[in-house]
């Protein structure tokens, strides 16, 4: 269990959530999508803003692939994809339908659907009550600890107070 998911569980009290297997250092491996065609990439968010739109989850046909990060996609592992969060940011997740919450660790790219904003596993889709039928649901995503370009790791809106 590396620090972050240390810090995330002491301060979110989520010790249940966290996945203990640390993150892989990001490689050249591509995304799954990356052999796709793509829209322009996003500039990436290090501001650990918190942010509301869609999340949808990874189809079962990408268990097994790599992920932007070089490490291949487990659909029981808190893995999550971002167009803007740096690889490697630890997320809150807060289902806006129903309440239920997350932690995810971004480990790739996309969603590269118009309008969703986050790709999670299967398990953490079920954590969020996200169902098959829908396939989609309204989410706030609130970084917890947010990588900087220089190496540092700085906290993000999911370490705010909560009232």
């Amino acid at each position: 269990m590396n620090h972050r998911h240390v810090l995330a569980m002491l301060l979110l009290g989520l010790s249940g959530l966290v996945n203990a297997a640390p993150p892989q250092p990001p490689a050249a491996a591509s995304s799954p999508r990356a052999a796709a065609s793509q829209p322009a990439p996003h500039k990436l968010d290090r501001s650990g803003r918190a942010r509301v739109g869609k999340a949808s989850f990874y189809a079962r046909s990408f268990t097994g692939k790599r992920m932007a990060d070089g490490t291949r996609m487990d659909p029981n592992d808190d893995n999550a994809a971002s167009k803007t969060l740096p690889l490697g940011t630890t997320a809150l997740v807060t289902n806006l339908e129903n309440g239920q919450k997350a932690v995810v660790t971004i480990q790739d790219r996309g969603p590269y659907v118009p309008g969703r904003i986050l790709d999670v596993s299967p398990a953490t889709a079920r954590q969020l009550g996200i169902g098959h039928e829908d396939g989609v649901a309204k989410v706030a995503v609130a970084p917890i600890l947010v990588p900087q370009a220089d190496g540092s790791v700085t906290p993000g809106a999911g370490l705010a107070p909560r009232p």
